[in-house]
């Protein structure tokens, strides 16, 4: 039965007609609340969460101990701008700084505003020392880097760019895991962007001879090698950021999903050749690095920092990566399993034109069986739990993805052979 209130329209666990803009679902699920890797939707209904709020939620649902800090910072002051400092911001960002050849961080909001920061700096040191003409940006085929201007200029699928152009220029685009074609580099260009792993691109991995053909090529030409990390780092792989396992060498990492474990708070971690080059100024942000987003944010390093939680990441991607591998060689549906870590996923491949459509189904058939599962690409399972989630909550989802995938396969064969 729907019940029509003044912000929308609501059958069951869901809601239409709301305020929301129409960029987002009109018919969504409403979820009230949640505890570890289990949430509930407005109906009282479990789920076990393979999303984390689109690898956001590293530590779960419903975390009391964030809620506190929160709490506490919040008690003491909200906002402080950048005109001035709070000891949790100084404290992150040294954090940050140490875990690689960093002489600063620049906090901002999101991982679209950290890429947008990494690409401005990255132009502003090629303008400083190269002088005009050096501004060339490339990106890769696949690659998701964000909505802001910059950052979706750099961003491979035309869907996302054709309403919005003109786009800055001077982008370009070369294929994801081809050495040859890192060729087209020189001294015109300024930035490399790049994903370890290609979190909405299909859970593509970089594989070692394109990141070491990277390494070299940016060092050759003096470009500065942007590691976009906002999906891969802080333990989604198994390594605290994906570079680290892939053998990446990047002058710029830029963080934030998980960072502050829910809530808004993004990096972007940057060498001393770059910083020196900074004035007052030269770029900003009101909200960036508040004290309340960079407690929690010390909680979610302390605890990703801790020692054994990144190997536990890597012991349960090998179970998932396993329990996926076993039902691809049992289904007729299934690709092969890619991805690292916590953030791995299987192609949906049916040998038709009609894949995206038959993952949609399996996704439908998933939260019926009481599981959250995620979309990588057009036809890609994606699965992004916490990563603290414990060893019997992973092994229940899977049981459930398993069933679900079971039941559309078994629809389609038979939809199949109807026609």
């Amino acid at each position: 039965m729907k019940e029509k209130i003044h912000h929308g329209t609501y059958d069951g666990a869901y809601v239409s007609d709301t305020s929301i803009a129409h960029c987002y679902a009109n018919r969504t699920m409403v979820l009230t609340d949640g505890r570890g890797a289990t949430v509930r939707d407005r109906s009282g209904r479990r789920y076990i969460d393979f999303t984390a709020g689109i690898a956001v939620n590293i530590l779960g649902h419903g975390r009391r101990d964030l809620a506190r800090i929160a709490a506490r910072e919040m008690r003491r002051r909200v906002h402080v701008s950048n005109l001035f400092a709070s000891v949790p911001t100084l404290e992150l960002a040294s954090h940050l700084v140490a875990s690689g050849p960093f002489t600063a961080c620049f906090f901002g909001n999101s991982g679209s505003e950290a890429n947008e920061a990494a690409l401005k700096f990255a132009r502003l040191y090629a303008h400083r020392t190269r002088g005009a003409g050096h501004h060339g940006i490339v990106s890769f085929s696949n690659g998701f880097h964000g909505r802001t201007m910059g950052s979706l200029s750099a961003t491979y699928k035309a869907a996302y760019r054709e309403p919005f152009e003109p786009l800055i220029g001077g982008v370009h685009y070369l294929p994801y895991n081809d050495v040859d074609a890192l060729q087209q580099l020189d001294e015109r260009t300024a930035a490399v962007i790049v994903e370890p792993m290609q979190g909405e691109g299909g859970l593509t991995v970089m594989n070692d001879d394109f990141a070491a053909a990277l390494n070299e090529i940016c060092r050759e030409h003096d470009i500065i090698l942007i590691a976009d990390e906002v999906q891969s780092g802080l333990g989604r792989t198994g390594r605290l950021y994906g570079s680290h396992a892939v053998g990446l060498a990047p002058d710029i990492v830029t963080l934030s999903k998980p960072l502050a474990a829910g809530l808004p708070l993004s990096a972007t971690l940057i060498p001393e050749r770059i910083n020196a080059l900074l004035s007052p100024g030269d770029h900003g942000s009101t909200f960036g690095g508040g004290p309340v987003v960079t407690a929690v944010g010390l909680k979610v390093w302390q605890e990703v920092t801790r020692r054994g939680f990144v190997d536990r990441v890597r012991e349960a991607g090998e179970m998932i990566a396993a329990k996926l591998s076993d039902m691809s060689a049992n289904s007729d549906i299934l690709g092969q399993p890619r991805g690292l870590g916590l953030l791995r996923g299987v192609p949906v491949e049916t040998g038709g034109s009609d894949d995206g459509s038959v993952l949609g189904r399996i996704m439908e058939a998933a939260r019926s069986e009481g599981l959250l599962i995620l979309r990588s690409g057009s036809n890609v399972i994606r699965l992004a739990p916490p990563l603290n989630i414990r060893d019997r909550e992973l092994t229940e989802g899977l049981a459930r993805l398993e069933r679900a995938v079971q039941q559309i396969e078994h629809e389609h064969h038979k939809e199949k052979h109807t026609v």
